[in-house]
């Protein structure tokens, strides 16, 4: 069963994530958020729960309050904001244990490949697959699908009231299918104010991976967030995931930085790659 004890709330006008799962909090958006109060608020929310790490999403103009109170950048993404401005994903350390990756070797051995992959066209989808966006009426079945390859996932999305809540708000789901059934999904989380979208919740049921199908899907996602006017595309992929890293490399996404020790994904906390990509 899949641990998601993280709550979303709002913050002084800022999204944030937080919770013993993933032991953190996250700063999703600022939004209204003054940032010097912002980050005052955030340190007692984290002091006041014995959080180890808090982690931001913050555009570069906010970014120079949080740095000055000992954050650390681990990624960007150029024209993250509308195509203009700059996202910093920032880090805070409330534990110095937590800041330290202890299989930084294999992940940058990942890097490395996924860096040195061809960029290349798929070849065609065999016909015995297809592709479509899902319905609501896919609910029950995704989430079945999303329980049985993630031992734990920062976001309910083993519920299907979850599932069918944010595709009426903002996220695309996609899935592969063959003879009717779903045998693989992703989903497309987009910020249509801002112009972007993450790229996530990528999962293939273990007797169907090695069909590239994750692949597939990202492509579909992309030429439908072409046509939504979306101006950038971004994963937060595991970063022990070689296949996951590949497939955005070979999809001519961009190498950003690691996320350390920053969510509790498939059993454990986890360290996470950012990439991404202009549309």
């Amino acid at each position: 069963m899949l641990m998601h004890t993280d709550r979303i709330d709002n913050l002084l006008g800022a999204v944030i994530q937080h919770g013993p799962s993933s032991n953190r909090i996250y700063i999703m958006h600022t939004g209204a958020a003054s940032p010097a109060q912002l980050v005052k608020e955030i340190d007692r929310l984290g002091e006041q729960n014995g959080y180890t790490k808090i982690f931001a999403k913050v555009p570069a103009s906010a970014s120079r309050v949080f740095l000055d109170n000992g954050y650390v950048t681990e990624a960007e993404i150029p024209g993250f904001f509308n195509g203009r401005e700059t996202a910093y994903f920032l880090a805070r350390y409330l534990d110095r244990k937590r800041s330290c990756m202890h299989d930084r070797e294999t992940i940058n051995g990942i890097i490395a490949s996924a860096k040195a992959a061809k960029v290349k066209s798929l070849p065609p989808l065999p016909e015995k697959f297809s592709l479509q966006q899902c319905r609501p009426d896919n609910a029950t079945e995704m989430s079945n699908i999303y329980r049985t390859v993630f031992p734990t996932y920062p976001f309910p999305i083993d519920n299907p009231e979850y599932l069918c809540q944010t595709m009426k708000s903002h996220i695309a789901y996609f899935r592969a299918a063959t003879n009717a059934q779903t045998i693989a999904l992703a989903s497309s989380e987009m910020d249509i104010e801002h112009e972007n979208v993450e790229m996530t919740d990528f999962a293939t049921l273990p007797s169907w991976r090695g069909h590239n199908l994750a692949g597939q899907l990202l492509k579909l996602m992309e030429q439908e967030m072409r046509h939504r006017k979306i101006k950038t595309a971004y994963t937060i992929a595991r970063a022990i995931s070689a296949g996951m890293n590949i497939t955005f490399g070979r999809a001519g996404y961009t190498f950003s930085g690691t996320l350390v020790n920053n969510t509790n994904i498939s059993g454990c906390i986890e360290s996470m790659n950012v990439w991404y990509k202009p549309l």
